[in-house]
């Protein structure tokens, strides 16, 4: 137990060295840690909202809408039946309440449409989702006379509200923090409630008008043959709106049936047209360019029309055949402009509209405060800690203390590494933590002076007395472990804070007092050979 063979003293060096490198940018200017070469660490601590200052947005989600969404999918997959079974005809398909309903024109028909109908009840939603215990089934089909209904349970509804706040989460984390590096805080508070948390922000209006946008882009076919009376009246065709221009006045018919939508785009960014004037160009996938290749074929000479958050961005006429893939959205406005439409194309629309419903903005100042008292706090339980061992313990307390300041290096470079945000339940766990990390130090210190007192040699009393108490030292901070993760597993925010760095400080700290103060005081006692142990 007391020998270290090479690898394991290289092993030792290795861990206390890299945790020294990875601190040590946060005790480096910007200009120093630029400077710093490539293979070295050069993260610093994400401070969090309590700490840096920010803004706070509470969103509220209308889940709702995707439960209409999805209603007139079903229904459009209907009509899809329809038009390709020629022995089918399908009638008065509607949507009531959360039912797709329509009817067969003759009794005949019922046996092939339940036929047809079936393969849209066998798709589940939820086959991934842990809280759901597996897929659950999203359609019921019911059939009395020549009447159909295509019914969405409960559970698959509840199942896909959830489903739309978390990729509702993922399109905010892209628009907000594109780059990754604002470490914003993002997390569900119930079943439609978001909570945003952008430390180091100063404007909640921007942060606002990025998020508010839906971003919804869609290319649909045009009809043009509506007249300006009609469109006033609203005598338009099945399956027809207007939508009405961005730039100006006048409106567009468009049919509401989408030829590819912006879920197809791979890429979108800021660009000019042939005339020098801002512009989007995008580029679809492989799907989405085959049809939109195929329209664009099919319907050269005809307008088509590219529609943004319900208006009309821009109606072009289609010159000839786009089989590429890739194309450009001209008339949005100024170069800022462009490049804010191509972020938030390029994050994608979100799956459901958004409100703000509490807005806080955090001060430095605060955080400042926060920082000051959470490093006092950290500095006289520190000071109480090591002027305690060396009291009780003299010279063993030496190497505790040692440890403890490498503990303290090794959780600061951890978090540096992960880029874990820190907050002030966090610098609670980092005091915790000091307390704590010196605990496997004294069951181990008093068992030695147990073994010592029973008549054993230093070297025996050493070997016995980490031997005997490290099942204990394990089993003490593998249940603190156990709590820390299931903490962070159902806690949020401030709790998961605490959480992080009690279980990176249970880490470490097993690390320094079990390995490195046995490495400290297994060399000094094979360098000093003492005739009793002084503790």
């Amino acid at each position: 137990m007391l020998t270290f063979p090479r690898w394991k003293v290289l092993m030792i060096a290795a861990v206390c060295l890299f945790g020294i490198l990875a601190a040590l940018p946060n005790f480096l200017t910007e200009e120093q840690r630029t400077g710093l070469p490539d293979f070295l660490p050069s993260k610093t601590l994400s401070l969090g909202l309590d700490l840096q200052g920010g803004v706070y947005l509470l969103l509220g989600a209308e889940t709702q809408d995707v439960v209409d969404t999805r209603l007139n999918n079903l229904a459009d997959q209907v009509r899809d039946i329809r038009r390709s079974v020629r022995s089918l005809n399908f009638r008065n398909v509607r949507t009531v309440g959360h039912s797709v309903v329509f009817e067969v024109t003759r009794e005949d028909q019922v046996e092939e449409a339940r036929k047809e109908l079936r393969p849209l009840t066998q798709n589940s939603v939820g086959a991934t989702n842990p809280l759901m215990g597996g897929g659950v089934e999203e359609i019921e089909m019911e059939n009395e006379g020549l009447e159909f209904r295509l019914t969405l349970t409960d559970a698959g509804i509840e199942v896909q509200k959830r489903d739309a706040i978390a990729r509702a989460m993922e399109v905010i984390r892209k628009r907000v923090d594109p780059d990754g590096t604002k470490e914003i805080t993002l997390q569900p508070q119930g079943n439609d409630r978001i909570i945003l948390e952008v430390p180091g922000a100063s404007d909640p209006e921007e942060i606002k008008r990025l998020i508010g946008k839906t971003a919804k882009l869609t290319f649909h076919d045009v009809n043009t043959n509506v007249s300006p009376e009609d469109m006033a009246r609203g005598r338009l065709g099945p399956r027809e709106r207007a939508v009405p221009m961005s730039d100006g006045p006048g409106s567009v018919v468009i049919k509401e049936r989408v030829i590819v939508s912006g879920d197809d785009l791979t890429d979108a960014k800021a660009a000019f047209d042939q005339n020098g004037r801002p512009a989007v160009a995008f580029t679809f996938n492989t799907s989405g360019a085959r049809r939109f290749g195929n329209h664009t074929r099919d319907n050269i000479g005809r307008p088509f029309a590219i529609v943004l958050d319900n208006s009309v961005i821009s109606a072009p006429t289609i010159q000839s055949a786009i089989m590429g893939g890739q194309g450009q959205i001209t008339g949005v406005g100024n170069a800022a402009e462009a490049q804010e439409l191509a972020t938030l194309l390029k994050a994608g629309a979100l799956p459901v509209p958004l409100t703000v419903m509490e807005q806080r903005t955090v001060g430095p100042d605060l955080g400042s405060d926060s920082i000051a008292a959470g490093e006092w706090a950290a500095t006289v339980g520190f000071a109480g800690v090591i002027l305690f061992m060396l009291l009780a313990y003299g010279g063993f307390g030496i190497a505790a203390n040692i440890a403890l300041i490498t503990n303290l290096v090794l959780i600061m470079g951890a978090l540096s590494m992960f880029q874990a945000t820190l907050t002030l339940p966090g610098i609670a766990g980092i005091v915790l933590t000091i307390g704590m990390a010196v605990d496997a130090n004294v069951l181990v210190f008093e068992r030695i002076r147990e073994e010592q007192s029973n008549g054993r040699k230093p070297f025996g009393a050493m070997e016995h007395g980490y031997g005997e108490a490290l099942s204990t030292i394990m089993d003490a901070n593998i249940t603190t472990f156990i709590a820390a993760a299931v903490l962070y597993m159902l806690g949020t925010g401030p709790v998961q804070g605490f959480a992080v760095t009690l279980a990176i400080g249970i880490l470490t700290s097993m690390f320094t007092a079990v390995v490195l103060t046995r490495f400290i005081l297994s060399t000094w006692l094979k360098r000093a050979q003492p005739a009793r142990l002084p503790i």
